[in-house]
């Protein structure tokens, strides 16, 4: 992806870097998002672990989780800490690596590895080794290490497939990561990804939870498996922030991986993608699954009985099973009111669920009592009404 809604990937990581510039240089200012201690504390970071720490590195925590819950740093171990920023958790990984161990430390913001670079001199620890680069071309050698550790980092990160790939790449087989991230139930509009800004405020950068998940299984990860899932923005200083991310769905995410020992193949994530039950999840995320469902029960109403009628002109008698016909157009109504409803989560207003609901028990009555056509094209009228009525609001409340 080389643009994103007319914003180049240099201006994007630009955004970025002067976000943690700030988050480097000036840790006491209030920002959009959770920083410092307080931070640490909240995503779930023992207070013991804290305090073996400088506090230098800890006033510029700008983590979104607690990926060490995944417990899979051994003694010994080579471990690439994915953006490190002042080095909260390198030195974590530092101390239970042991002496014995190495930890790289790579982040791209000049700021955070000036700062990284002191605060590992006032450790004193020497199996730490800072690197300037970014997740999209990791400068170290194929399968040198044996964990990456990442904390809000891959959202912030434009082409997420070669940050994942590269991952893959670096670890050793049968070596494994852990990653906190921020994903959503729902992505951002094209007004709201227009804005490199909210790109470095952790928001409209992320991806859909099951699409973030596919990329780590497609890149060729196994025993992929979340671990926490908690709402990050609820400890946002910004009304705003939090009205946003409430509206797109936006969580953490603490998830854990393996390299296999032999490579895979990313067919199954593929075909997984493709099953009905995935297909309807991901209409819903996009917030069609009502368009699309209200359409198929025009169809299935509509297209079965015009097939079936041209098939007798032509002089195919086919008998149509009523009980199986209604019980499609009664499903795909049910749907289109479920996708109503799920986008009522979005926008917040429930009208158009309840014409929706009015138009399919006309529908329905129509089919299943009256067997009037005109209530029947009416409730159908409502029904689509409420869809347009619905994506308007819907497109209005995530930034289309």
């Amino acid at each position: 992806m080389v643009a994103i809604a007319g914003f180049s990937r240099e201006q994007i990581l630009r955004a970025v870097r002067d976000m943690y510039h700030a988050v480097a240089t000036t840790p006491l200012r209030q920002f959009h998002f959770p920083t410092g201690r307080d931070a640490c504390l909240f995503v779930g970071y023992p207070q013991e672990w804290l305090d073996q720490l400088p506090s230098a590195a800890v006033e510029s925590f700008a983590g979104v989780g607690f990926p060490f819950r995944a417990g899979v740093i051994q003694r010994g171990d080579r471990v690439l800490d994915l953006g490190a920023g002042s080095g909260t958790d390198a030195l974590i990984a530092a101390r239970l690596v042991g002496p014995e161990g190495q930890v790289f430390a790579l982040d791209m913001t000049p700021a955070m590895l000036s700062k990284l670079k002191r605060n590992i001199a006032a450790e004193g620890v020497t199996n730490v080794h800072v690197i300037e680069g970014n997740a999209e071309a990791i400068p170290l050698a194929d399968a040198s290490v044996d964990v990456v550790t990442s904390n809000g980092v891959l959202n912030l990160v434009p082409e997420k497939p070669k940050a994942f790939a590269e991952l893959l790449r670096v670890l050793r087989p049968g070596g494994r990561a852990q990653l906190a991230d921020i994903v959503v139930s729902r992505p951002a509009g094209k007004a709201a990804r227009r804005d490199p800004k909210l790109w470095a405020e952790c928001v409209v950068g992320a991806a859909l939870e099951d699409d973030y998940l596919d990329l780590i299984r497609s890149a060729g990860f196994e025993d992929v498996s979340v671990l926490r899932r908690f709402d990050y923005f609820s400890a946002s200083s910004s009304a705003d922030t939090r009205r946003f991310a409430g509206v797109l769905g936006a969580r953490a995410a603490e998830i854990t991986m393996r390299r296999p020992e032999a490579k895979r193949s990313a067919a199954a994530a593929r075909l997984r993608r493709l099953s009905p039950l995935a297909l309807g999840r991901r209409m819903a995320q996009y917030g069609l699954l009502g368009s699309m469902a209200a359409a198929a029960s025009i169809i299935a109403c509509y297209g079965v009985v015009a097939v079936v009628g041209v098939l007798g002109l032509l002089g195919m008698a086919v008998k149509l099973d009523s009980a199986l016909w209604v019980g499609f157009i009664v499903t795909f109504l049910a749907l289109a009111l479920l996708g109503l409803a799920l986008n009522a989560l979005a926008h917040r207003r429930i009208d158009p669920l309840l014409v929706g609901a009015g138009g399919a028990l006309l529908v329905c009555y129509a089919l299943l009592g009256s067997y009037d056509w005109r209530l029947e094209a009416a409730g159908f009228a409502f029904v689509l009404g409420a869809v347009f009525w619905d994506r308007r609001l819907y497109r209005a409340a995530v930034g289309c």
